[in-house]
């Protein structure tokens, strides 16, 4: 496969060329055989492989998870959907309890090689239980891998890599992504789980951000150029680990950071990495670290979710607020002076 293509048909590739090379592959979830899933990312999949390898399974999230516990114990890598982002909740307990947990209690004997998709975010007009970014619960989990493709290329990369990873994954896919496309082969090189992309230089700014807000920080890097703004944007890609080697150089450059995501902003991923970045960087900055998040509530209605949702707006009002702060020290400075 060649030209453009979309990132929903990148990851079904992914599954498919992961099924072809290891036999031990399975992928199981709610509507994943016959129907394809409700975003159709394993179609195919069941007339290729058959119903032992592509199974449909119960209404019964925690029974899923469990499945694939056993599964993985007993030598197999499955790869379970959630369907949508708020629907992995009833599983919670097994993935603490048994999924992040196994191969540390087993002093490494039992590896967990479980792949867990999980549809997030908003953007596509979902009401509540179909529109949460629930990073922040997986990311506080340790044993866990936390990724999210932002580009059509490391929705295949990233998804073969967590498949042949012996620690679990948790694959979280931007729905409102589903549909971008690119120009993109599946031999393109990807980064390995743990680095962060430059997708975007620049010298004034570092707009740190992953998923599906990683567009939104593309285009108003663009739109700040236009002002003389110089605005660097990293795609985390993987939020566990944390590629701190990347974010710290690019902020160190640039004096001054925002970060970018669609989750509600109390003790979120981006309370984590601007702590991480004032604690390392702190002789660098230039002003403090900004977040530009969801609203603290429970997810609007879709009416109200391009309200709810960080858009270029506001991110470039951080930025502007960034610069606000420059010319208040330049100001002082020229009256002390």
């Amino acid at each position: 496969m060649s030209g453009s293509t979309t990132m929903a048909r990148a990851l079904n590739t992914a599954l498919r060329d992961a099924m072809r090379a290891d036999p031990t592959v399975h992928v199981f979830g709610e509507d994943v055989g016959q129907l394809g899933g409700v975003f159709r990312i394993t179609d195919g999949l069941a007339a290729e492989f058959g119903e032992d390898r592509c199974a449909d399974t119960p209404l019964a999230e925690a029974g899923i998870l469990g499945t694939a516990v056993g599964m993985a114990m007993y030598g197999l890598r499955p790869v379970v959907e959630m369907q949508f982002d708020a629907f992995a909740y009833p599983a919670f307990e097994q993935l603490v309890d048994h999924v992040a947990k196994m191969r540390n209690r087993t002093r490494g004997n039992l590896p967990m090689p479980i792949t867990i998709r999980v549809p997030y975010g908003g953007g596509i007009g979902g009401v509540e239980h179909h529109s949460d970014s629930s990073e922040a619960y997986y990311v506080h989990t340790p044993g866990l891998h936390v990724v999210s493709s932002a580009t059509v290329a490391d929705a295949y990369g990233l998804l073969r890599q967590s498949i042949a990873s012996d620690d679990p994954v948790i694959f979280l896919e931007p729905k409102r992504l589903y549909w971008t496309r690119e120009d993109w082969a599946p031999q393109a090189p990807v980064e390995p789980i743990g680095r962060a992309v430059v997708r975007r230089s620049g010298t004034s700014v570092v707009l740190v951000t992953y998923g599906q807000t990683v567009p939104v920080c593309m285009e108003a890097a663009a739109l700040a150029q236009a002002d003389g703004r110089d605005v660097s944007v990293i795609d985390l890609r993987s939020l566990v680990p944390f590629d701190e080697e990347t974010v710290y150089a690019a902020v160190r450059r640039a004096g001054r950071a925002v970060v970018v995501h669609e989750a509600s902003g109390f003790a979120g991923v981006g309370a984590e990495i601007a702590a991480r970045i004032s604690e390392n960087c702190f002789h660098h900055l230039e002003a403090p670290v900004l977040r530009v998040t969801g609203f603290d509530v429970p997810y609007p209605p879709p009416m109200l979710e391009r309200h709810h949702l960080p858009g270029t707006d506001r991110v470039l009002d951080a930025i502007e607020r960034l610069q606000w702060a420059d010319d208040i020290e330049r100001a002082w400075h020229a009256v002390s002076a």
